[in-house]
């Protein structure tokens, strides 16, 4: 059955004791349900039972050419079925968002008319696999619109407000559960990102050296290659030790933190340590870095680290962005886990170790048994 704009009952979501009723609920969960508010985004909500239950959550970026939303709709009805399934049921229905800004001093009614084909094609591709979508959503600058509105709301109409910052009852439950919305993707992303200016032309000139001191040693005799490593741990450990004399501040802006970690890295130890970190096993030794106090610090350092990877050796990024994925997993920050992991991906499709983390944190797997195996590899490194 394909499902179109039929007039649906009001809709009525649970999860655990919250119970979101309309599209100004709906629509202001959103952030809390992902743990930050999406930017260029479809996400999908599957719903299970009579009294619509929440489950699985897909999310993509919004394809910008429209020739891609066809296939892009088809495959996120798939994805939403496939891993609702493999969780046990199949979604009921589901909750359609788009989120994105218009561009500077447009309108958002004009980008949210922009982007009512995607609705309907995913909207479409669900129906086609018995998912009905109940409610399908436009969110911009705390404003939206609902696709599904009975009247079928006229074009270019203007954006409700959503409600007042902790007014609903999802913004109540989430304060209450400690529940905490990181800000934007974007601004998630960004923490990624590889710095600019003469900082980037060192740091370029920095990869060059390292690059030509490191390669033939990292591909030698087997005794240089483990020589290489030892040197690797101990600079991880050195630059450890000085992000620990430099303690992050309680709730820093994210901006300001970055720059003065990234101001405790030389160019030089920040490309020999990157290059060094293309190593699978001193990758794996470096991982060992995952819990007690100096998870936090290291995640700093792994952070600055993939922002150290400018201009043609950007892709260098995988390992460190892999290794803060990694350690936010680790230390229970799903959401911060899943921004390093994709940024990983994005850089590297075939990352394998970046792949098998981001498959485990989407399918909720216990990051124990990595923990322990890590350990034992630790263990017999420092051994030597």
């Amino acid at each position: 059955m394909t499902q179109h704009s039929e007039s649906i009952a009001p809709l009525t979501v649970t999860d655990n004791r919250v119970i979101l009723s309309g599209p100004a609920d709906l629509a202001d969960a959103l952030p809390y349900l992902l743990g930050y508010h999406p930017d260029d985004s479809i996400v999908i909500l599957g719903l299970h039972g009579a009294q619509g239950r929440l489950g699985g959550r897909i999310r993509t970026g919004i394809p910008s050419d429209a020739a891609n939303w066809p296939e892009t709709a088809r495959q996120l009805a798939a994805c939403l079925v496939e891993a609702s399934s493999a969780h046990g049921a199949r979604p009921d229905a589901a909750v359609l968002y788009l989120s994105q800004d218009p561009p500077e001093g447009a309108d958002p009614a004009e980008t949210a008319e922009r982007l009512r084909p995607l609705a309907q094609l995913v909207r479409t591709a669900c129906g086609e696999l018995d998912v009905p979508v109940y409610e399908a959503l436009y969110i911009s600058q705390e404003r939206y619109l609902s696709y599904s509105a009975p009247d079928g709301r006229a074009e270019g109409e203007r954006l409700s407000l959503l409600p007042r910052d902790g007014s609903s009852p999802m913004a109540a439950a989430a304060a209450f559960a400690g529940v905490r919305v990181r800000g934007s993707l974007k601004e998630m992303r960004r923490r990624f990102i590889p710095l600019d200016g003469e900082v980037a032309v060192q740091q370029e000139r920095g990869f060059d050296e390292a690059v030509a001191g490191l390669a033939p040693r990292m591909v030698g005799p087997r005794t240089e290659q483990d020589a290489v490593r030892n040197e690797m741990v101990d600079l991880v450990d050195r630059l450890l030790h000085r992000f620990r004399r430099v303690p992050a501040p309680r709730d820093p802006e994210p901006a300001a933190a970055d720059a003065r970690d990234d101001a405790l890295l030389t160019s030089s130890e920040a490309a020999r340590l990157v290059v060094g970190l293309q190593d699978r096993l001193t990758r794996d030794i470096a991982a060992g870095w995952m819990e007690g106090p100096d998870a936090q610090t290291a995640l700093r350092l792994w952070r600055a680290l993939s922002r150290r990877c400018v201009g043609t050796f950007e892709t260098h990024a995988a390992p460190p962005l892999t290794l803060a994925g990694w350690v936010s997993w680790s230390t229970g920050d799903d959401v911060s886990a899943r921004v390093a992991l994709a940024r990983a991906l994005e850089l590297d499709p075939e990352y394998v170790f970046a792949r098998l983390l981001y498959q485990a944190c989407n399918e909720e797997i216990d990051p124990e048994p990595l923990r322990a195996s890590l350990r034992r590899q630790w263990s017999a490194h420092r051994a030597q």
